[in-house]
């Protein structure tokens, strides 16, 4: 427990130094692309959560469905916070943000795979689910749904957090704006989210293609870190740095 409130004190910490950043339009400036890829991932993972525990959720008896629904968002949200708290300093050490971008290309598989086959679950199925009084097929209990959230939210808030770590680089004020962003999203928006994503497939493309990105970059980031450690080449490099040297651009 004490490595979990280590981390959240660094994150505080680290908060409140970075905070008077918010005022400073340099600042926006220069993390304008982060923070819209932030804005792009959560878009595209929130709508999961909508269908997950949606569809735990029509499970059980009528009467439980809302305290189930409230006790699976409120699980995802501090899932979120824990993973989030430890994430960024995490990243920091050689070799994990390079074990982190594979992850994530992982998720990018799985994403491509749910667009492509259409492997998901309808939003308007679960939904009329959630408002039938009929008894599901395969009924279970408070617990038993609670448990089947829970263990879906834990790949789904490691893949968020991971993503928009990733995309927030060092800035610890990024990253917070993207986990707020995520938990707004999924706490009020997330079933409109799940069917705009299968009104226009194309955003959850854009989401994807970011993603992709962001696993990219973490593993050409790290494979220069450790380059760099062993070598002294390559270091500070990111993958944008170097396509633009590769091109002659910028320097």
């Amino acid at each position: 427990m004490d490595w979990l409130l280590h981390g959240i004190n660094e994150l505080l910490s680290a908060l409140a130094t970075d905070i008077a950043h918010l005022f400073s339009p340099h600042w926006w400036r220069h993390h304008t692309v982060p923070l819209f890829n932030i804005l792009m991932i959560d878009l595209t993972l929130a709508g999961d959560n909508a269908i997950v525990v949606g569809m735990a959720a029509s499970r059980v008896e009528q009467s439980m469905r809302t305290k189930v629904i409230f006790w699976g968002i409120l699980g995802a949200v501090v899932l979120r916070i824990i993973f989030s708290s430890v994430a960024q300093q995490m990243l920091q050490v050689i070799g994990l943000t390079l074990a982190g971008g594979i992850l994530l290309l992982f998720v990018c598989w799985k994403m491509y795979k749910q667009i492509v086959e259409a492997d998901t679950h309808s939003i308007h199925e679960v939904e009329k689910n959630l408002a039938s009084s009929m008894p599901h097929p395969n009924a279970t209990t408070f617990w038993g749904a609670l448990w089947t959230i829970i263990l879906a939210d834990l790949s789904m808030s490691l893949d968020n957090v991971l993503a928009v770590a990733g995309a927030a680089g060092e800035s610890t004020l990024v990253l917070v704006i993207g986990l707020a962003i995520a938990i707004v999203l999924m706490a009020v928006a997330s079933n409109y989210i799940a069917k705009l994503l299968a009104r226009y497939p194309w955003i959850a493309w854009i989401g994807l293609l970011i993603i992709l990105y962001v696993a990219l970059d973490m593993i050409y980031r790290d494979s220069h870190r450790i380059a760099c450690l062993n070598y002294g080449v390559g270091c500070s490099e990111s993958i944008w740095q170097g396509i633009k040297h590769r091109l002659g651009i910028g320097g």
